[in-house]
């Protein structure tokens, strides 16, 4: 993609408030969007809120660093949900972030903007944030694929944090290859090829519930065939998931909560509060928890190469949307942060509104090679 075409589409598109500030760059290389959470010299790090200095970053992020080295150039800032603690992107500050295929509706957050840039051919790939599903979601909602890797395969320094226990980055991508092309340049690794067989999938047991009509016609159509096996369960893990991401955020936050409360949004503050008024003890219990958690779903997948799940337990709400619908979107992505396990969210081959599907690896690799199996099975002719 050449950068002027990437920034006539930025302006074409500007009513999805896709972007919060596009960079004076020059270069051929790869178009990348990055989430406005991450520093980018020269441009200033919101982190879609109004509470940092607006004084341009002196140096890049560690992430983005490494990719100068393969060329990329930075064509700007992305827009997210404010200080990435929501799933719609719904920010008071920059503007709702709007769903490409239907602009009633919500992108998806809290990467929402990277979400619509590569959806709408904005950027050649994009970067965003993951703590509770926040590279999954607008991947899901917005017809595209994303990339959770495994916590800790991607250095976070520099980037405004949510909760550094939790907090990953990945690209989001038009497809898996350029996902996997794209996180070997972000990481070093090597971007795995085609299995020369088709992986081991399972569906955790007892998981999957309550889904809305079109998301459920999807997962039928998608999970055919393929045996469920017993998983850790599902409450343990979104719930001190939870706990660990509330307290860290709040922490994080605590003195801006109490001298600026009037310069968050309504429900990050909320949130933040809320997180405020969680035991040290509960916390405490949650993260000793971890450890056991994680191992046990290790062991579950020891005779599978990946798990199958939905992204999201429904399509993208309107933007009118309250409260009501952060579980459902965040059900089956939070978990697998608490895991750390690396995740894939790549669209259902079904038409309508987009529906995201979950491939959970063990490796990296892993992951990305049984993602890119499904994917060539669902465009096949027979698919």
């Amino acid at each position: 993609m050449k950068l002027e075409d990437a920034k006539r589409r930025i302006a074409q598109d500007s009513e999805l408030h896709a972007f919060i500030s596009i960079s004076d760059e020059t270069g051929d290389g790869p178009v990348v969007a990055v989430k406005d959470l991450v520093d980018v010299k020269g441009t200033v790090t919101t982190a879609g809120g109004i509470i940092l200095p607006k004084t341009p970053a002196a140096n890049d992020a560690p992430v983005v660093n490494r990719l100068r080295g393969h060329g990329c150039v930075m064509v700007g800032k992305t827009n997210l949900h404010e200080f990435a603690y929501g799933v719609t992107s719904i920010n008071p500050h920059f503007g709702a972030v709007l769903n490409p295929h239907d602009t009633s509706r919500v992108a998806g957050g809290s990467s929402g903007g990277s979400g619509v840039a590569v959806a709408k051919g904005m950027c050649d790939w994009a970067i965003g944030s993951d703590t509770g599903g926040s590279i999954r979601i607008p991947s899901a909602l917005c017809g595209v694929v994303g990339f959770k890797p495994a916590f800790g395969s991607i250095d976070t320094t520099g980037v405004i944090p949510l909760s550094r226990s939790l907090d990953t980055l990945g690209p989001m991508a038009p497809d898996v290859a350029t996902a996997a092309q794209a996180f070997a340049m972000m990481t070093g690794e090597a971007a795995p090829s085609m299995p020369s067989s088709r992986p081991r999938f399972a569906v955790p047991a007892n998981w999957v519930r309550d889904l809305d009509d079109q998301t459920s016609r999807a997962w039928a159509l998608v999970s055919r065939g393929i045996p469920e096996i017993q998983f850790v369960e599902h409450g343990a893990l979104f719930r001190d998931g939870l706990t660990i991401l509330m307290v860290e955020a709040s922490v994080y936050h605590r003195r801006w909560v109490a001298e600026y409360p009037d310069k968050y949004g309504a429900d990050v503050l909320t949130l933040l509060r809320r997180g405020l008024e969680i035991l040290g003890v509960d916390y405490e219990e949650a993260r000793t928890a971890r450890p056991g958690l994680q191992a046990a779903a290790r062991a579950a997948m020891s005779d599978v190469d990946a798990l199958i799940l939905p992204t999201t337990a429904i399509v993208a709400p309107l933007v009118t949307a309250g409260i009501e619908a952060r579980e459902p979107l965040a059900r089956y992505t939070r978990p697998f942060n608490l895991t750390g396990q690396p995740v894939v969210s790549l669209p259902a081959p079904v038409s309508g509104l987009p529906v995201g599907i979950q491939v959970v690896g063990r490796t990296n690799a892993g992951a990305l090679a049984a993602a890119m199996w499904l994917e060539r099975e669902w465009r096949s002719p027979a698919a």
